[in-house]
């Protein structure tokens, strides 16, 4: 079933302020660079209490976001002491914020937790936080009402290009999702004298079964971007080295057949091509059939 997202460009531009609701929910989220904030810092719901997520340039180059995620009981006092703060050198703000009844403390103490908790099992951006807050308690009926509030946190993040969340790897709650088989549309093999793996296409992406082997060393042609990726990889022991060869210790996503086999392969490599069925049919051949 869909959902309506509404975005409300508040200052008319398409790279400034923006609001973002969702049908039915409780809350809001306000996003905006840097640079535009003081243009909207007097709105309302920067005295709401809150969760924000602040994006700047990572320093790693194996990630694409640095991310700190926080809350405050005032959004607009905390982003004060952070605008003044030269060790926040952040580039982009997003926050979330009750429409209706505000967020007591424990409640947004319990979002943040749980944000920090999923964006660093993620394994996607540089967290700024270090290790995950504790939860606090909560009855059972704010656990849930909170955890439905998390889910529309998650929808909202990457249409504002927030991907922190968007996971690497398959997490243990979506496996039996994608062991449907409605989810895989196809599996693919690598095979060498030395190594083999195994990628299933699915919808949520290009997945390297957990046990697959790859290439240890890459090849001196290989780009820079997919340099990153490997290092991002072995940083974050998703591929981890196990004598001449390395395994993926997990199920690990992909957003193209070529990306996957660059890992697996240690080289440039056309994706298209390199995966086969267990019939002989390369990636191409089965796509040209399913167009035909």
């Amino acid at each position: 079933m869909g959902k309506k997202l509404t975005v409300y460009m508040i200052d008319g531009t398409a790279y400034g302020p923006r609001l973002s609701e969702i049908g039915n929910w409780v809350g809001k989220a306000i996003y905006s660079p840097r640079s535009s904030i003081n243009k909207i810092i007097n709105r309302s719901e920067f005295n709401n209490p809150g969760v924000y997520c602040l994006k700047g340039d990572p320093t790693d180059d194996a990630f694409d976001e640095k991310i700190y995620i926080g809350e405050a009981e005032n959004i607009k006092v905390r982003l004060k002491q952070h605008l003044s703060d030269p060790n926040k050198d952040f580039k982009e703000l997003i926050f979330f914020v009750s429409k209706d009844e505000l967020l007591t403390k424990t409640q947004i103490r319990y979002l943040e937790s749980r944000l920090v908790q999923i964006a660093i099992e993620a394994k996607t951006a540089q967290i700024d936080n270090g290790n995950s807050p504790s939860l606090p308690t909560l009855h059972e009926a704010d656990i849930s009402d909170m955890e439905y509030f998390l889910e529309q946190i998650k929808l909202i993040l990457p249409v504002m290009g927030f991907k922190f969340l968007i996971s690497s790897t398959v997490k243990e709650s979506d496996k039996n999702i994608i062991s449907n088989e409605k989810s895989i549309h196809e599996t693919y093999f690598i095979k060498t004298k030395t190594f083999k793996a195994i990628m299933q296409e699915t919808d949520q992406g290009y997945i390297v079964s957990k046990g697959s082997e790859a290439k240890k060393n890459l090849s001196k042609s290989c780009t820079e971007t997919y340099r990153n990726m490997r290092r991002k990889l072995l940083e974050t022991s998703i591929m981890r080295e196990n004598l001449d060869k390395l395994i993926f210790t997990e199920d690990t996503i992909f957003n193209s057949p070529s990306a996957a086999s660059n890992m697996v392969l240690g080289r440039n490599s056309n994706g298209f091509t390199e995966w086969i069925t267990q019939n002989g049919q390369t990636f191409k051949e089965v796509q040209e059939n399913i167009n035909n």
